[in-house]
């Protein structure tokens, strides 16, 4: 088990992120060479349980998702089923068909349950979108159907 999740109930104690503790959660994200799944699992479920984040926190977990899935530059199929999964929780797509891959499962059920996204998830894509020296047709997909979306305010 990640210190990172140990501290989860501390860090949502109050219901709060505020700058203090993102100080501590970035701390211990990078303690270790590279942030992994669970870091990442981390991250979205306390971006979900807090009733309020602080605009810090919001950086740093855009920026450990966007280190990680562009570690080599490009967003291929794998990843961009990974997004979806993240974006979507494993709910069912515009299309309406579920989204899932073996890879991307231990995402199900993380962010909301809506289907919608919110202002920062669509940022987060764009800067993606442009900083990727190729993504695949299945990021294109996504990107597309991102923005055509209703966009949420996360709270």
């Amino acid at each position: 088990m990640s210190e990172l999740r140990m501290l989860k109930a501390k860090i949502l104690a109050d219901g709060r992120i505020d700058d203090q503790e993102v100080e501590i959660i970035r701390h211990e994200l990078y303690t270790n060479d590279r942030i992994d799944k669970e870091d990442i699992e981390v991250l979205i479920e306390l971006r979900r349980e807090a009733r309020s984040i602080s605009p810090s926190f919001e950086g740093l977990f855009f920026e450990a998702i966007r280190s990680t899935v562009l570690v080599d530059g490009t967003i291929d199929t794998e990843e961009a089923l990974w997004l979806r999964q993240m974006l979507f929780a494993g709910r069912l797509s515009m299309q309406g068909r579920l989204m899932g891959s073996g890879e991307a499962h231990w995402l199900r059920r993380m962010l909301f349950a809506n289907g919608a996204i919110d202002h920062a998830e669509r940022e987060f894509l764009s800067r993606l979108n442009q900083e990727a020296k190729h993504v695949s047709p299945e990021f294109r997909q996504l990107y597309d159907e991102c923005m055509e979306v209703p966009s949420l305010t996360h709270a």
